[in-house]
């Protein structure tokens, strides 16, 4: 096997020696090629120099000459060592283009001259150049193990000496390394930046050095744990440190090298604080390390291997110490917010990159346009959230938040709850993020991982188990008090709110978008950690320190709202945050109200705050005021579907109207309607019209609870209602539609309007699904009352149809012609279901059940009634001029035709037969000289009479 590898090593490395061979020839065409250009230049100047000569006389411009002397002595030191060729040609090249720009520039229209394509890189260069120095480094570290390996199986040497060759062996590697950086680097750094020989030689030299160390202690057993992991620890971090020199590559293998360093050398007696203490180490100097070299990957992947540690160890150790992870969790957050990336912003496109001395090694390429980009290209919240080397920034907050979170997880122990911890990490993650306006990740993930903890602590205190006895089995043990779990809710709650202070009156200018996304972490953060506090250790009776806190939180953040319109800023980004303060505030004040006050207080009080809210924009003209009106009615309306009683079904009374309903539901309608009012100018009309909409449905839905009580004997449940219910709303959707009409009229809006014609179109849709067939006493077999006309059929029939004719009469001219219509023909078919009952009634009694079938007296009645319905609609529709109406009587009229030819010819016997056709041709009769007589001349234009010789 190692003969197959030497023989591989051989090959490629004639290879390399032949493409090297090659390409030193190259070189020196190139070298005389450039030679004879630099004596054409100096001999023969161009039209292009000529000018640039005239043009320097005027002072404009360096002379040609200087140049070309430039060029010359600079082509003269190229050529003084032959091995240093390639770097004659790059410096050469350089300075002949130097010359070449300064004459560009010289002349009065300089042409832009477009960049040469770069030539794919030949197969050629890729075996020799690339691919040779990589096997050969490896063919390199193979060949020190396979001495060693030899030497063991010969028994050669002792133990102590194949270690020290073999650390010799490592030592020589990194030293040729260096050697060959200092001379060769400058030659081939731009060119092959991924195959750096001196890299390669020096991470040879550290592999060996690192396996010389851990066979002296894990196979010679010549050393102790202790100096095995000082040794394994120096050699790792030596690593890190000649990655300045060498390159990010070399910064991983050292990475590597020192988060494998506690794996391999194991103690009988872990010590969590050397552990974490040398990652912090580690993790500091790879930081470090990529500050000065600007890298992203390597310390990407030092907050993956810091949390990979922290998860082993926490997952392994039962039980854990909490506080050595926490230590290493504090340690990368001051290393994000202090050392990389910091504050570091964005370069702008043009701007000098950091220089370095050409000797230090291949680093990261020259910035160009895509790493660049200025600001102008991305939108505000892109670059909020692409934040410069945002993937150190997001892998970092990701570990902290999750290894803070695993601390209080049920599903690991540890030797003591450790809630304080994770309060310290969370706050400093949260602290960070509201330092560095690029800290943007951090601090959104501080606010998830609060909510999170806060969720676990306030649930690990009992009150689940309590609450849902079926869940005790599937808890752990109570391990953490309510207090404590209220308290840290608090603190972070508070910590939360003075930081968007602090972000506020920093970043509110120069960073619009970062304040406000702290503006809106402040708004929803607290509010969650203090309600899951009381809804999870709170009492519900009264909880003084739930609600002082929530006063003291809602009024700081209404405080810095006001503050913040009191300065100067950008009135969009100020009107945002100021609003998403208050929206907080509103938070908070419902929250203590609920934790102060119970049932129909509450139901009040929420109420009259939000009418403060309304009341507060005489003094203070913040956009954001009056939907907080809005939102307390929401509210509201959340307790009303909680407890649609207000007060719980067994302290509600039975007297009809004056009851904990009335101030439940009527005192919200009329605070609404009085905000409602009070905004009537309010320039945002958005705002004007959710409120009068929320009023109207308040002033509808008290009037529905309290005819629902009342018809119910006091009770509240989900039962159908009855007819006279039923008609009891559809006369109430009536009205209101007719109030939305006037007040339409005296104060035109959207709401009153179609809110009124939808209201209108939902009473209408509810007569035909329940006046005409579920509650229809003929299907139901309701009972109608003992006294005839003013029954059930009165208040269910009659009066709807009535309300609707007359709404349809007030809608003329006011609302659309097919609405009124609809109006009219409602009122139409509920008049002749009123009339067609009564017969019913007048022939059975007050069961009309359609199982009791029907008299033939009963059956020649209706016909006489539809039709002296239809003749009365005629007179009524003529009269008012109402096509509808008369349309709806043609129908009726028709509807009798079919009904005497179809029934009463086959049912109607003798008399009542005859009766029945007579009585139908002689009102049929009547109407067409009705229509004759009376309609055809209604809006006729009179024509002249005809004279007799005209007729001729």
């Amino acid at each position: 096997m190692f003969e197959l590898i030497a023989l591989a090593a051989f090959v490629l490395a004639l290879s390399a020696f032949m493409g090297n061979r090659r390409m030193t020839e190259r070189f020196g065409a190139e070298l005389a090629a450039l030679k004879a250009e630099i004596a054409a230049l100096k001999g023969a100047p161009s039209e292009r120099a000529q000018a640039a000569v005239a043009t320097e006389e005027l002072g404009a411009a360096p002379e040609l000459p200087v140049e070309a002397e430039a060029i010359e002595d600079a082509a003269t030191v190229l050529s003084a060592s032959a091995h240093e060729v390639p770097r004659i040609i790059d410096g050469a090249e350089k300075t002949a283009d130097e010359g070449v720009e300064a004459i560009a520039a010289s002349t009065e229209a300089p042409q832009p001259v477009a960049a040469a394509p770069r030539q794919r890189e030949s197969l050629e260069s890729r075996l020799g150049a690339r691919w040779a120095v990589w096997v050969g480094g490896i063919a390199l570290a193979l060949g020190g193990v396979f001495m060693v390996k030899y030497s063991i199986d010969a028994g050669l040497l002792s133990p102590a000496v194949r270690l020290t060759l073999a650390a010799l062996f490592g030592l020589l590697l990194m030293a040729a390394g260096e050697v060959i950086r200092r001379r060769a680097v400058p030659l081939i750094a731009n060119e092959f930046q991924n195959a750096m020989i001196p890299g390669i030689l020096t991470a040879a030299g550290a592999v060996t050095l690192f396996g010389v160390a851990y066979a002296a202690y894990g196979v010679y057993d010549y050393i102790g744990t202790g100096t095995a992991f000082v040794l394994l620890a120096a050699i790792s971090l030596a690593t890190v440190g000649l990655s300045l020199l060498h390159g990010q590559a070399l910064a991983g293998l050292g990475l590597l090298a020192s988060l494998i360093t506690p794996a391999l050398v194991s103690s009988n007696e872990p010590r969590p604080w050397v552990l974490f203490g040398f990652l912090a180490i580690v993790w500091l100097a790879t930081l470090l390390a990529s500050r000065l070299r600007r890298w992203t990957v390597v310390p990407t992947l030092a907050n993956v291997g810091v949390g990979l540690w922290g998860l082993l160890y926490v997952a392994a150790a039962s039980p854990f110490e909490a506080r050595p992870v926490a230590f290493i969790l504090l340690v990368m957050i001051a290393g994000i917010g202090l050392i990389w990336p910091a504050a570091l912003e964005r370069e702008p496109v043009g701007e000098a990159p950091e220089t370095r001395d050409a000797t230090e090694g291949p680093e990261t390429p020259e910035p160009t346009e895509a790493t660049t980009r200025p600001r102008a290209v991305a939108g505000p919240w892109e670059r909020l959230f692409v934040p410069p080397h945002a993937a150190i920034s997001i892998s970092a907050a990701i570990v902290v938040t999750m290894l803070a979170l695993l601390l209080i997880s049920p599903a690991v122990y540890a030797v003591r709850f450790p809630a304080m911890e994770f309060a310290v990490v969370i706050a400093g993650l949260a602290i960070l993020g509201a330092l560095r306006p690029t800290a943007v990740y951090p601090a959104v993930l501080s606010a998830v991982g609060a909510v999170a903890g806060v969720w676990s602590l306030v649930a690990l205190s009992g009150v689940l188990a309590y609450l849902d006895p079926s869940l005790a089995d599937a808890m752990p043990a109570t391990v953490l008090p309510g207090r404590t779990a209220m308290i840290t809710a608090m603190l972070l709650a508070a910590l939360f709110v003075a930081l968007v202070g602090l972000v506020l009156s920093r970043r509110l200018v120069t960073h619009p978008q970062y304040a406000t996304l702290w503006a809106g972490i402040a708004a929803v953060v607290p509010i969650a950690l203090v309600a899951m506090s009381f809804l999870m250790t709170g009492n519900y009776a009264f909880d003084l320190p739930h609600g002082l806190f929530s006063l003291i939180a809602g009024a700081a953040l209404l405080a810095l709202a006001d503050w913040l319109y009191r300065r100067d800023g950008e009135a969009v980004a100020r009107d945002t945050a100021a609003g998403l303060l208050v929206a907080g505030s509103f938070a908070f004040f419902v929250l203590a109200l609920h934790a102060w006050t119970d049932g129909l207080v509450t139901t009040l009080a929420i109420a009259v705050l939000g009418t403060a809210y309304a009341l507060a924009t005489r003094i203070r003209a913040w956009p954001i005021l009056p939907w907080m009106t809005g939102a307390a009615a929401v509210v509201v309306l959340g307790r009303i579907a909680w407890e649609p009683t207000i007060v719980g079904a067994g302290n509600l009374g039975t007297t009809p109207v004056f009851n904990a309903l009335l101030p439940g539901y009527g005192m919200p309608a009329a605070l609404l309607a009085g905000s409602a009012y009070s905004l009537r100018s309010w320039p945002d009309t958005r705002v004007r019209n959710l409120l009068q909409a929320l009023a109207s449905l308040f002033v509808l839905l008290t009037l529905a609870i309290l005819v629902r009580h009342a018809m119910n004997g006091g009770v509240l449940d989900s039962s159908v209602p009855t007819l006279g219910e039923q008609s009891i709303y559809t006369l109430l959707a009536i009205g209101a539609s007719a109030i939305f009409i006037s007040l339409d009229m005296k104060s035109p809006s959207p709401v009153f309007r179609y809110g009124g014609m939808g209201l209108g179109v939902l009473s209408m849709l509810s007569v035909l699904s329940a006046h005409l067939f579920g509650l229809n006493p003929y299907v139901s077999g309701e009972l109608l009352g003992r006294f005839p006309f003013f029954d059930l059929l009165l208040i269910g029939y009659l009066l709807p149809g009535l309300g609707y004719a007359g709404l349809a009469w007030y809608a003329r001219d006011k609302r659309p012609l097919p609405y009124v219509m609809a109006l009219a023909v409602s009122g139409a078919v509920l008049a002749f279901a009123w009339a067609s009952l009564t017969v019913r009634r007048a022939w059975q009694g007050e069961n009309i059940a359609d199982w009791k079938g029907f008299l033939q007296g009963e059956t020649y009645t209706y016909s006489v009634v539809w039709l002296l319905l239809g003749v009365l609609l005629l007179v009524l529709g003529s009269r008012f001029h109402a096509k509808s109406i008369r349309i709806a009587s043609a129908v009726l009229v028709f509807v009798a035709v079919l009904k005497v030819f179809l029934i009463d010819m086959s049912n109607l016997e003798g008399f009542l037969r005859a009766l029945s056709f007579i009585g139908l041709g002689g009102v049929l009769i009547g109407i067409g000289l009705f229509y004759q007589k009376i309609l055809s001349g209604v809006g006729a234009t009179p024509t002249a009479p005809v004279k007799p010789a005209e007729l001729q």
